[in-house]
């Protein structure tokens, strides 16, 4: 969905829509991180960053010509490294252990197996963005597969433009539309299901065609949604009109995919193969399959962190999977498309020395800091484009790796019923909301108007962050703001990081989630 309303920064909001309709508000993505007031390298802190007197004097000449936030918007003096070119980062912070050794206790847990099952059980209970498939009715009727598809595919209003920077025509935008084929849903129909094969988008729409909603702007398609993983299972519930795309049901999304990912299967074979155990889950930020030119559905198959895949402990020892000596592999069952769209089971290897567990990590501040940094200075994806992720996509692949299920988008997120929440509005003042975040914890989630950031530990009662952004924004030593396109995942400090102009992240903290007790 296509909406002017609501300011990106690097998450994705869900637009209003059908009762459990993904669709979501997209608009520009704006400014995200805010900055400070810096120094002449007289006098240092604990970190070994630099203070600036006469700077000060001139920030507050600034302040008071209200060219810069509010008194209080800073609680300290910030420098910005040369070696880096971000407030408040040294060298030294770009290495997961030098936060892990921050941690008076970084093996302690969290949260067990126990509890977290329990978590998940109550999200897929009490929060409307999820979709529990196996209680999906045998037959749907139109009118909730069209509240699902109509909700998502609605004729953008706004202009578009192409990859070259050309408007979409109105033509080329009706022929979109119009292969949704709306008007082909039936009155009922025999629920289906399948099993993604391979990564792939989720669409707004039945096309391949990327637009944008400015002439400079090549990297947010605004008709990409988010993405799926091998193994995942679907609800399919519609056909596009040229017959290349289901619209599907997964347990987090309902969007459009290409149906050469997905393979159809009994509801079964589907839902039972997340469930099978032994397992193998991917820690690390991706995992490959063995190259094998006999089974080339699973020859160096991608599997991002967290995706569960099945193991075959029995096979026997010495047999070949794919030509090859399994011995130093785990041997997977991968789910297949047959050339009539149906769904069968193979064989692969995935080799031992990828970054995989027998069972989730343990929900640790060890393992979020060490997971997070996995996707240090990955290209920011929106929606998961670029075979990468976007800021709620990120912090969801990070907490799936321990086993705990996140909604997908940051709108989603943020106000989850299922979650431990501490909520803010427009009139909690600065006190309150520095107060809370002097206590923020690794692990929980800062959320603002679409976006979303993982504390990674405090530094002289600064709480830090790592979340996938297009850029930060924060003032220069002369109180003029500066912009780093870091688009990807990146490291920062929370409160000297700019909103707007006159406002800094947590003036716009709307939400604070806790995956802990």
């Amino acid at each position: 969905m296509i909406d002017d309303n609501v300011l990106v920064p690097g998450g994705r909001p869900r637009a209003k829509a059908a009762p459990r309709s993904p669709s979501r508000r997209v608009t520009e993505p704006a400014p995200e991180a805010g900055a400070g007031i810096f120094s002449t390298g007289r006098q240092r802190n604990a970190l070994g960053m630099h203070f600036m007197p006469l700077r000060l004097l001139l920030a507050a000449s600034l302040l008071w010509l209200g060219l810069l936030p509010p008194a209080g918007a800073f609680e300290r003096a910030w420098t910005v490294p040369v070696d880096t070119g971000v407030v408040g980062i040294e060298r030294a912070q770009l290495d997961p252990a030098w936060w892990v050794a921050r941690q008076p206790a970084p093996d302690r847990m969290i949260l067990d197996a126990q509890a977290i099952a329990a978590q998940n059980a109550k999200l897929m209970q009490v929060d409307g963005s999820m979709h529990d498939l196996a209680e999906l009715p045998k037959t749907l009727d139109r009118a909730r597969i069209a509240g699902w598809v109509e909700g998502l595919s609605k004729r953008p209003t706004r202009a578009l433009y192409d990859a070259s920077g050309q408007p979409v025509a109105a033509s080329d935008l009706d022929a979109i539309v119009a292969n949704v084929n709306a008007s082909a849903i039936p009155a009922s129909q025999d629920t289906r299901y399948g099993l993604v094969v391979h990564r792939a988008d989720l669409r707004t729409f039945p096309t391949r065609t990327r637009v944008f909603s400015s002439i400079d702007d090549h990297d947010i398609d605004r008709f990409q949604e988010s993405g799926l993983f091998p193994g995942d299972p679907v609800a399919i519930v519609h056909e596009s009109r040229d017959g290349q795309w289901w619209f599907v049901v997964n347990t987090r999304y309902a969007a459009w995919i290409e149906k050469k990912y997905v393979a159809q299967g009994t509801a079964q074979q589907v839902l039972e193969y997340g469930k099978k155990t032994p397992f193998r889950i991917v820690t690390g930020a991706r995992a490959t399959t063995v190259y094998t030119p006999e089974e080339p559905a699973v020859s160096e198959l991608v599997l991002d962190m967290g995706v569960r895949v099945p193991v075959l402990p029995d096979w026997p020892i010495g047999n070949a999977v794919n030509g090859q000596h399994g011995y130093t592999s785990h041997v997977i069952e991968l789910p297949v498309r047959n050339d009539d769209g149906s769904l069968r089971f193979a064989p692969a290897l995935l080799p031992r020395r990828e970054p995989t567990s027998d069972a989730p990590l343990p929900l640790t501040a060890r393992n979020l800091i060490q997971q997070g940094f996995k996707f240090l200075g990955e290209r920011y994806g929106w929606g998961h484009s670029y075979n990468a992720r976007d800021c709620s996509g990120f912090v969801s692949e990070i907490y799936r790796s321990m086993g705990v299920q996140l909604p997908r988008n940051t709108s989603d997120q943020a106000v989850s019923p299922a979650l431990n929440r501490i909520a803010f509005n427009e009139k909690d003042g600065r006190d309150k909301r520095m107060a809370i975040v002097r206590e923020l914890q690794v692990g929980d989630l800062v959320y603002i108007p679409g976006h979303v950031m993982m504390v990674i530990g405090q530094v002289d009662g600064e709480p830090y962050v790592i979340h996938d952004t297009t850029g930060l924004s924060f003032a220069g030593p002369d109180g003029q703001t500066i912009r780093a396109k870091t688009n990807g995942v990146t490291v920062s400090p929370l409160t000297p990081l700019l909103f707007n102009g006159k406002q800094t992240f947590v003036d716009r903290i709307t939400n604070v989630q806790r995956i802990r007790p």
